[in-house]
């Protein structure tokens, strides 16, 4: 019977503890946050089968520990590590988005019990906390690993052996090729996101129509931007000179790109927008990427009285899980007037069918 320490009951750490309790309930999970309030949460529906009374004691009760806080406090935790007289051989991993900082104050660990080995589930939600969590958060996502050290052979399989049922796919990458990999597809996606917003926003007391239009395609571009500010402004600076350089990078772009509507260089707007889609067009569609997936149905309906009834009723005798409903007001490049926002890709098929078959025109976005 292995026991298993979760160090920070938000939505990564309590997802994988959802994850390790279904699939492996022999497994003991003791859990530690700082909110007590969480780790009430986490007791009462079992989310955990104990609270550890400080760090150090869960690390000493436990085979493999995993840091699930914020960067800063996860170095901390790791420094902690060094001054513990451990009679066992210790596991230990984070869930880290920035992976240098990390890296470097893991590779001056000498206490000979720590086997330190950086991880990263890339997968999330625009929702945060332990409310948000699921036990399935990390299908078909890229897990990464960069162990701190060769001859981790051993304690890297124990690992994945422990994670396998997340059905995630495990890598490994270097702290350089992570940071500089998730850093243009999701840590600098994030600040462009937000900026959008800003600019919305910026512009509101003029127009004040906005928000109004905002609510189609601009909100779910900038969707993203609805994270938890507190992680996101940790992630930002510890990989803050990726940040400055790709900002760089893309102000030129942006520079380059006002020359060609200047210049009403129709042909190269037009080349330039026709590369960005047959990229965009050419990435995966099933496999989770560096930002949260989300799973959409258009429902075309028409505005009469029941009709939202009607489709809520036939998804629940199916059994579909609903996430969100919406009905949208913009809808310029998509049919359906009703957005129906599913879990998984294979509810989000489940609905399609399920909802085509009563006769409804039902359309995904791609």
């Amino acid at each position: 019977m292995s026991r298993v320490f979760i160090v920070g009951l938000g939505l990564i750490g309590a997802s994988l503890a959802k994850n390790i309790k279904m699939n492996q309930p022999k497994t003991i999970i003791i859990g530690l946050d700082s909110n007590s309030e969480t780790t009430r949460y986490a007791l009462k529906y079992h989310i955990i089968d104990e609270e550890a009374p400080s760090f150090e004691q869960g690390v000493h009760q436990a085979d493999v520990i995993i840091l699930g806080t914020h960067i800063q406090i996860t170095l901390d935790y790791i420094k902690r590590l060094n001054a513990l007289d451990l009679q066992t051989e210790k596991i230990v991993t984070d869930v880290s988005s920035v992976k240098k900082p990390i890296m470097d104050v893991a590779k001056e660990l000498t206490n000979s019990s720590v086997k330190f080995i950086g991880g990263h589930p890339m997968a999330g939600s625009h929702k945060h906390g332990i409310e948000a969590a699921k036990s399935h958060l990390f299908e078909n996502a890229y897990y990464i690993l960069t162990p701190v050290t060769s001859g981790l052979d051993k304690q890297i399989q124990i690992l994945k052996d422990l994670l396998k049922p997340t059905k995630s796919y495990f890598i490994e990458l270097s702290e350089k090729e992570h940071d500089k990999m998730t850093g243009i597809v999701s840590h600098f996606p994030h600040l462009i996101a937000s900026s959008l917003v800003h600019q919305a926003r910026n512009w509101q007391d003029e127009y004040p129509f906005i928000p109004k239009l905002a609510a189609g395609g601009f909100r779910d571009i900038t969707r993203i931007a609805s994270s938890n500010p507190d992680l996101w402004e940790d992630i930002l600076f510890q990989n803050k000179g990726e940040m400055v350089q790709f900002l760089s990078e893309w102000i030129d772009e942006m520079k380059n790109v006002r020359e060609l509507l200047i210049s009403n260089n129709h042909e190269d707007v037009h080349q330039y927008l026709d590369l960005a889609k047959t990229y965009r067009d050419g990435l995966p569609k099933k496999k989770k990427g560096a930002l949260p997936n989300f799973y959409d149905i258009f429902v075309d309906l028409y505005d009469r009285p029941g009709e939202l009834y009607k489709v809520m009723k036939k998804l629940a005798e199916n059994e579909v899980n609903i996430i969100n409903i919406n009905i949208l007001e913009i809808r310029e490049n998509m049919t359906g007037v009703l957005r129906v926002t599913l879990q998984t890709e294979e509810e989000q098929w489940t609905a399609m069918k399920v909802l085509e078959n009563n006769g409804y025109e039902v359309s995904l976005e791609e």
